[in-house]
């Protein structure tokens, strides 16, 4: 929520150093007050227009967020899934908390067929997730995302409303 701007920033100032190795590379505005409330603006705008869905996630203050990006409606009916937890909680299973929450919106009130997600294969804790989640791994991409002005090669994971039921 709008509220939420302040604190969204200073997770992401926090972790910033954390999270640039799985990240796309991010110039200095994206480290703003400014840049935050536009990120949030633009997560309530898509949720508006069914183009995706974007929670955080809260103990009770602010650990992360998860979203459910770019949705296909249509024969696809799919959503990418994408989340991050504050390094100082993680281990704690608010990440597997929140993915299997946001893959219940997608086949509850968004009424989604499918969610995928990819995953470094260096990014064990984020497979564990995934894994612990009901994904299943479906393949290997090679230079899939350019993260931190990288193209890495990436896990593939999806999951199915039939897996979830």
């Amino acid at each position: 929520m709008p509220a939420d701007a302040e604190a969204l920033l200073e997770l992401r100032v926090r972790n910033r150093g954390f999270l640039e190795p799985r990240e796309p590379q991010r110039d200095e505005s994206w480290y703003t007050l400014a840049a935050q409330r536009s990120d949030i603006a633009a997560g309530v705008a898509a949720a508006r227009d069914d183009r995706a869905y974007a929670f955080g996630i809260f103990d009770p203050e602010l650990v992360g967020r998860v979203a459910l990006n770019a949705v296909v409606r249509g024969v696809f009916q799919n959503a990418y899934l994408g989340y991050f937890v504050d390094e100082a909680s993680n281990g704690r299973g608010y990440a597997t908390e929140a993915v299997r929450g946001a893959v219940g919106y997608a086949f509850g009130e968004a009424r989604l067929h499918r969610v995928q997600a990819a995953v470094m294969p260096r990014n064990g804790a984020s497979v564990r997730v995934l894994e612990k989640a009901g994904f299943r791994e479906e393949g290997f991409a090679e230079r899939y995302l350019c993260i931190n002005r990288v193209w890495e090669d990436h896990r593939l994971f999806a999951i199915t409303r039939e897996e979830s039921a």
